[in-house]
């Protein structure tokens, strides 16, 4: 009996990164919705008249089938979804941050609906022009707590007490919120806004809603960095010192600091 290999028809996916195979074909890292990361081979899709050289895109929603079953799996068709506009300057660097993010903390196989659909949030908003930091500081709140490693937000670390709203706390990797000096943190009702945020259905939605102003402050960058650092294992993102290599090429540098 002849065994056929499994086949995904019509996955809603992104390419997160992608490197040369040979001559004429691609290796994909792409992240689809029910499936996780997935690593495919795009066979011919660097020749001229290959259509997917127009599809297969960074930041952009496609459709993918796929066949196979061993860890790298064949690439059959790749469709544009469609109503997105591919983000330029400042916001492709952040775009960039996202797909860093995703290939350092997110294992391969492992899905997380939800969360693909902040990050196909997040790079929409990008693409219309919206404020990066607030995208960002969501999407990285969510991907942490996805994997397990945003602590509780609403108390501290040592003596899991309740924070105190005019109190300041910073965020530890591998402990949590400790109290801290003001310039050195958040103050509790913002982290205390974030955790009620978090707690809803709709995490993405009401971490806009409510908690925009603390998405947007530089204050919150600083406390997330450490924490993605520590479990990417890195101490610099490559996103990160482009975006400075970027700023200092330019003529005029921009005051916006917003990747991590």
């Amino acid at each position: 009996m002849v065994r056929r290999s499994p086949r995904v028809h019509d996955e809603p996916a992104y390419v997160v990164h992608q490197y040369d195979w040979s001559e004429s074909s691609l290796i994909l890292d792409v992240w689809a919705r029910h499936h996780g990361r997935v690593v495919l081979v795009a066979k011919g899709a660097k020749r001229a008249t290959s259509p997917l050289r127009a599809v297969l895109l960074p930041l952009q929603p496609l459709r993918l089938d796929w066949s196979g079953a061993d860890e790298v799996r064949t690439l059959r068709a790749a469709v544009w979804a469609g109503g997105h506009v591919l983000p330029r300057g400042d916001a492709l660097l952040a775009g960039y941050h996202l797909n860093e993010l995703l290939l350092r903390l997110l294992p391969r196989g492992e899905p997380h609906p939800g969360l693909f659909d902040a990050y196909a949030a997040a790079v929409l908003g990008l693409g219309q022009g919206q404020p990066a930091a607030p995208l960002l500081r969501a999407f990285e709140l969510l991907l942490l707590r996805a994997q397990g490693w945003l602590p509780d937000l609403a108390h501290t670390a040592a003596a899991l007490q309740p924070l105190h709203p005019t109190q300041h706390y910073r965020l530890v990797p591998e402990h949590g919120l400790l109290p801290c000096e003001a310039e050195r943190g958040l103050p509790g009702e913002q982290w205390l806004r974030l955790a009620a945020a978090l707690q809803t259905p709709e995490p993405w939605a009401a971490l806009h809603a409510s908690a925009y102003a603390v998405l947007a402050a530089p204050a919150l960058r600083q406390a997330l960095l450490p924490l993605l650092h520590y479990h990417s294992g890195v101490r610099t993102l490559r996103s990160r010192a482009l975006w400075r290599e970027v700023q200092r090429l330019l003529p005029t540098p921009t005051t916006s600091d917003t990747v991590s």
